[in-house]
């Protein structure tokens, strides 16, 4: 007896004679196997190469720029990319691309024979029948060059707005010009500030004192306006205007003949402070007799120096540490308020390039813990770009005695906005600390510190400083184009700190308004100098 099972386990044949019909059931059984296994092996075969049939054509189609309509020319289209097609030149990879990117040097190929755009360089790849290699060499050196000339472009941008902000514009000579005469000639320009019988206030502590640093008559007066026009109390407010010999007059006139209701406003010279001689400023004699120092501040800022070799951004910061306002007697005053106002307990002290825009009384109020200086950290806030300066940003940590005296990371602190107590300030001696490092710096030939008054202070005022919430003092108008235009309309103190002041013509156009407000353009001195309320 025999038996049989078929191939799908269907079907049992039993036989007991070994007939010929069991070979012929045998046979049918093998023949129906064979089949089974051929079928699902092709079927097999054709899940695979159908999807990679189609995805080839597809890609084809759209790599292809000369249109196939026929099956020969899509053969010899796929064929190269068939694995089994050896005889075939080997196609340029994505890794052979970025090979040839890295590894050529646009440099051997001249600027001057260079395509001047992508369409040229089509055309000429086109007509010279570019192979992919020289194409990327070619098309690498154009990127190249072109960033070249962007870079010195933005280079040559710096130092222009680098000589617009150091200069004086047209509009503000002749508006300084025009006072003069006027003091000289008009009787009321040359009127006591303030009368005497409000002569008193100036020395009374209870009052509001604000101090204000400046040659600029335009930005004094927005400064002034701005304070008195949002004040809860204008009549506590008290203002000692400070400037040069050169510019009094010009201060005085303008003061005397555009009083402000109810405000105090004082405007002295530095040449009217008995106190303030060679002798006790020792720091600024150094610094007028240094020809040094002179070269490095008042000389050719691009001379001799190797231009190209600093990015846009360095650059700039170079060259604004060379403003000659930085060895000017108006920007080290405020050092020596305790010894300009000895009668005084607190003072407000404002920069020249601000704009008030709440009532600054609650500042007078405001404990300071016993510190010297209330005044907003640079090293932490919303605004990433300008609030993130420690000490690193402002001192040359390359040098021994920077590097074993302080800390690179200890949070900074911005001039401005600067509310002084000047009780704790004469007992902490910080002039003297001011005038030792000062020394220092000018020893070693500015190798310590690059950057004006701030970095000398950051140490004089080394553990004298209170810090105050940021909502008081806003900074990075003069040079930060992404300014938040809500938060600078809630802040109390706007600084355009930075080279893009807003009497100049690179003025940021969307920040200017928050100044322009406060001028008065329709004065006849501004307006004969042709001062304009620019967009």
């Amino acid at each position: 007896m025999q038996v049989h099972i078929s191939p799908n386990m269907r079907r049992i044949t039993i036989s007991t004679t070994p007939v010929f019909l069991d070979p012929m059931k045998m046979k049918l059984g093998a023949a129906r196997y064979l089949s089974y296994r051929c079928l699902f092996w092709t079927m097999l075969l054709l899940v695979f190469l159908l999807p990679f049939t189609f995805i080839t054509s597809a890609v084809v189609t759209l790599e292809g720029a000369n249109k196939c309509s026929s099956i020969g020319c899509f053969g010899r289209k796929i064929g190269p990319r068939l694995m089994w097609r050896r005889h075939t030149a080997p196609a340029v990879t994505a890794h052979d691309r970025y090979s040839v990117l890295l590894s050529s040097s646009a440099t051997s190929t001249s600027a001057v024979d260079l395509p001047e755009s992508i369409e040229a360089l089509v055309e000429e790849a086109h007509k010279k029948q570019y192979d992919m290699s020289t194409l990327l060499v070619q098309l690498k050196a154009m990127v190249e060059a072109n960033e070249e000339r962007v870079r010195a472009a933005k280079l040559q941008e710096a130092l222009y707005r680098h000589y617009a902000s150091s200069g004086v514009p047209k509009g503000l000579h002749c508006l300084a010009l025009k006072l003069t005469v006027e003091y000289s000639s008009n009787a009321r320009a040359r009127r006591d500030l303030p009368s005497a019988d409000l002569a008193p206030r100036l020395t009374d502590p209870t009052l509001h004192h604000l101090v204000l640093a400046t040659d600029n008559v335009l930005a004094a007066s927005v400064v002034v306006t701005s304070t008195v026009h949002n004040a809860a109390n204008p009549e506590k407010i008290v203002f000692h205007v400070i400037t040069d010999k050169k510019m009094y007059a010009a201060m005085h006139a303008w003061f005397s003949l555009n009083p402000l209701s109810q405000a105090i406003v004082e405007v002295k010279g530095v040449h009217q402070f008995d106190w303030l001689t060679r002798a006790n400023v020792p720091v600024l004699e150094a610094m007028e007799t240094s020809d040094d120092i002179k070269w490095y501040y008042h000389g050719d800022h691009a001379a001799g120096t190797n231009i190209s070799q600093y990015s846009p951004t360095i650059l700039a910061a170079y060259l604004q540490a060379r403003s000659p306002k930085y060895i000017s007697i108006m920007n080290h005053l405020r050092i020596y308020l305790p010894e300009l106002f000895p009668e005084l307990e607190k003072v407000v002290f404002l920069d020249d390039d601000i704009v008030v825009q709440k009532d600054l009384s609650p500042l007078w109020e405001m404990d300071l813990h016993g510190k010297v200086n209330g005044a907003v950290e640079t090293c932490h806030g919303d605004d990433a770009w300008v609030m993130s300066k420690t000490f690193r940003n402002y001192f040359n940590f390359s040098h021994p005695i920077i590097a074993n005296t302080f800390d690179p990371d200890k949070c900074a602190w911005a001039y401005g906005m600067n509310v002084f107590d000047l009780r704790a300030w004469r007992q902490a001696d910080i002039t003297h600390v001011y005038h030792y490092w000062q020394k220092q710096n000018l020893q070693l030939n500015l190798t310590l510190w690059k950057l004006g008054t701030l970095p000398p202070a950051l140490i004089a005022f080394d553990g004298n400083v209170h810090p105050i919430t940021p909502k008081w003092h806003m900074l990075g108008l003069g040079y930060n184009t992404k300014t938040d235009l809500a938060a600078t309309k809630q802040a109390a103190v706007i600084h355009y700190n930075g080279q893009a002041k807003p009497w100049l013509d690179i003025a940021f156009p969307q920040l200017r308004p928050f100044w322009s407000k406060y001028v008065n353009y329709s004065n006849e001195f501004i307006t004969q100098c042709n001062i304009l309320d620019r967009p």
